[in-house]
């Protein structure tokens, strides 16, 4: 079974997302994509972020209606945890799914242009792009030449490599497999959708219906981003939990 991973942020989850999973599903033929809200991205670490429960739940109401969409609690906070939260590092996502699969599934990490053009400064990115096929999803103007760039130094392969490879879209190096998700022509942003919000502009072209609402009723993004308060970490921490299993919640 093919399975991907599309990690992120989601602040908030939108449209864009959605089409960018379906154009990976239908092309690499993904029986379940796990979307996995970060709890503390890495790269966000002194960026108001708002509250992964909130984040959660407008992921799991956006994939109401696709059977094979999921969302996952695999980087969720620990409401039991006494020490100090960690950044989500994919690496440790990535091996924990491993672990728990069969030898006839095979995984895939999806990731944005966007995302990917700072691979290079992840926590243990050589071993990362290792452990899994990586598809990189692309925006207009950008190429395969774009995703080599973005490699670490120790990984870009020489030009002679490069007119070696054989298919279009794919880049085969020792140990490690990209594939380029051709551009699904959806231009959303979450920066955009917090703007908008902000102006009092509508959001229901920018996210699903069921979000935009949530985010009307939570009074999200209406100036500085929401903290948890006791009453959402109890409600929070009675449903959310970090799961011993690879499966998504």
């Amino acid at each position: 079974m093919n399975i991907a991973l599309f990690g992120g942020t989601f602040d908030p989850i939108h449209r864009g997302h959605l089409n960018v999973a379906r154009a990976a599903a239908e092309r690499f033929k993904l029986k379940e994509v796990w979307f996995v809200p970060a709890d503390i991205p890495p790269h966000k670490q002194k960026a108001p972020v708002t509250s992964y429960f909130h984040r959660y739940s407008m992921v799991a109401l956006a994939l109401v209606g696709e059977p094979d969409f999921l969302p996952s609690l695999l980087e969720a906070p620990d409401p039991e945890a006494h020490v100090e939260r960690r950044p989500s590092f994919s690496i440790d996502t990535v091996r924990r799914v491993k672990a728990g699969l069969r030898k006839s599934d095979r995984l895939y990490f999806l990731i944005g242009i966007d995302a990917f053009r700072e691979i290079g400064t992840w926590y243990k990115s050589e071993e990362l792009l290792g452990e899994c096929d990586f598809i990189v999803a692309a925006r207009p103007g950008y190429s395969l030449k774009d995703v080599v760039r973005s490699l670490p130094k120790a990984l870009r392969p020489s030009p002679a490599a490069m007119r070696n490879q054989k298919a279009a879209g794919l880049l085969e190096l020792p140990g490690v497999r990209l594939h380029l998700l051709p551009d699904t022509h959806e231009d959303v942003s979450a920066t955009q959708i917090r703007a908008a919000r902000k102006r009092g502009t509508a959001l229901k072209k920018l996210v699903p219906d069921s979000v935009a609402e949530y985010i009307r009723k939570e009074a999200l993004y209406r100036g500085t981003l929401q903290k948890k308060s006791k009453r959402e970490i109890r409600r929070g921490g009675s449903v959310v939990k970090k799961p011993t299993q690879a499966k998504p919640a």
